[in-house]
């Protein structure tokens, strides 16, 4: 049933995505969007997998094979981290991410980008990078995006660059790539909410879809190929 509704979905809502080849110019950045453990590693958190999760273990790999692209490069990498006080909830989830716990690290393949010149690692508490991201003066700092969760954290960071860069805040940024299959979100089938409490049903390939499509709608690129001058990702 969950299948026929996506292919349903999909016809209705068609997506039509595309390759990008990136220049060896290093005007491009590479946003990494919550890609940790509380999200990505089976029975880690609250919010993590219960199980190994296909789409969610693909994501993390085309993250890592980008990240190592752009590090070998010196391109800039930016790195978002959920991090959450445990006095300060954010509804309507369950605590997870907590501040200072395994939670709210980068995932193992991903670690390694802590120690990298290139990269900046940012903590944030709320669904939005752009806004969590605001220092006490004002400043905020930042473009392919991939992580998790497509139709939350990321949209959500792609939406608020979008309107900033309209507003002519971000130049020179010029626009904002989606890798498709460097993001994934999560799955809780309709017959596991209708038995949780306060739980929603979220059928991961269908909100996935949904996600990229509202990024696109909102003025990103999607993109499923990424090459740089004609050679594909590594």
């Amino acid at each position: 049933m969950v299948s026929q509704t996506v292919d349903l979905l999909k016809s209705e809502l068609p997506l039509e995505q595309e390759s990008v080849v990136l220049g060896d110019d290093g005007e491009t950045g590479l946003v990494l969007v919550d890609i940790i453990n509380g999200f990505c590693t089976v029975g880690a958190g609250n919010l993590a997998p219960r199980e190994p999760n296909e789409q969610i273990s693909s994501m993390v790999e085309e993250s890592s094979r980008l990240a190592r692209w752009f590090c070998g490069k010196k391109w800039p990498v930016l790195a978002f981290l959920d991090s959450h006080q445990p006095d300060k909830p954010e509804d309507p989830y369950p605590p997870h991410c907590i501040t200072g716990t395994d939670e709210s690290n980068l995932v193992p393949a991903l670690r390694w980008i802590e120690k990298e010149p290139n990269v900046t690692v940012r903590h944030k508490d709320c669904y939005d990078g752009y806004l969590g991201s605001f220092e006490r003066d004002g400043s905020n700092v930042f473009m392919l995006v991939v992580g998790i969760c497509t139709d939350i954290c990321v949209l959500d960071f792609v939406c608020s660059t979008l309107s900033a860069r309209n507003l002519g805040f971000l130049k020179p940024l010029k626009e904002v790539i989606v890798y498709s299959r460097g993001c994934a979100t999560f799955n809780v089938p309709l017959h596991v909410a209708r038995n949780t409490k306060g739980a929603m049903a979220h059928p991961q390939e269908l909100m996935h879809h949904v996600g990229l499509y509202m990024a696109k709608e909102r003025g990103a690129r999607i993109v499923d190929q990424v090459s740089l001058g004609g050679k594909e990702e590594p």
